[in-house]
């Protein structure tokens, strides 16, 4: 079994795979392929590793546990904000499939056209990479069905909540900037009406721009 199925194996025995779609799609990413060179030796273990510019890629543990939530389907319109490496996209573009197709905001430029281009290369053309102020969202291509965001909020942005559909659902964590916050679940239930549940403490790098933290 090599390093990557183990490393899936780990994470359904531990809970954090439970569905089909998430076991196949995190089979089916090169993990190393997203992480810098001297990482490598690192891809799966279950822990964030640093991807330059004061981010990281985030666990395995933490990639899994968020496509369960997100309840991802093939041919959905997803938004995430914060592309990062490109790491997580992947993995939701393998769950929507072709006949889906995610949006992903990454404000650094560099980690901007470095995403772009592994992600080229290795096939997702089901993925459009955008660079920008992602705690705006991207009302370019909305409404979406799911929305991730991939870095904590101070509050909850209201453009970005309102670029979700009726019954689309939101992942965001929020709370301070000092790597601990709530995650948050917020569900459009109407035009006008929001539902939101608490799932928990998680530590997510800041949320810069606009809608998020102003101090970087």
């Amino acid at each position: 079994m090599d390093e990557r199925r183990r490393m899936v194996q780990d994470l359904m025995e531990r809970g954090y795979i439970k569905s089909e779609a998430v076991r196949r799609a995190m089979e089916r990413v090169p993990r190393e392929e997203f992480v810098p060179e001297g990482e490598r030796h690192r891809a799966y273990m279950d822990m964030p590793l640093p991807i330059g510019e004061g981010q990281t890629i985030s666990a395995p543990h933490m990639v899994a546990m968020i496509a369960e939530l997100l309840d991802l389907e093939p041919g959905m319109k997803v938004l995430e904000i914060g592309t990062g490496c490109g790491y997580n996209a992947a993995v939701i573009a393998e769950i929507i499939g072709p006949e889906g197709h995610l949006y992903t905001v990454e404000r650094i430029e560099i980690l901007y056209e470095r995403a772009s281009r592994k992600l080229r290369s290795l096939g997702y053309d089901n993925v459009t990479v955008i660079h920008g102020d992602g705690s705006q969202g991207f009302p370019d291509e909305a409404p979406y069905s799911r929305i991730y965001v991939t870095a904590a909020a101070p509050y909850i942005p209201d453009p970005i909540m309102k670029q979700l559909e009726i019954g689309g659902k939101l992942l965001i964590p929020v709370g301070s900037d000092k790597f601990y916050q709530e995650l948050v679940l917020v569900e459009r239930t109407s035009a006008d009406d929001y539902r939101s549940r608490n799932l928990g403490g998680v530590a997510f790098v800041p949320l810069i721009g606009k809608h998020g933290w102003k101090f970087h």
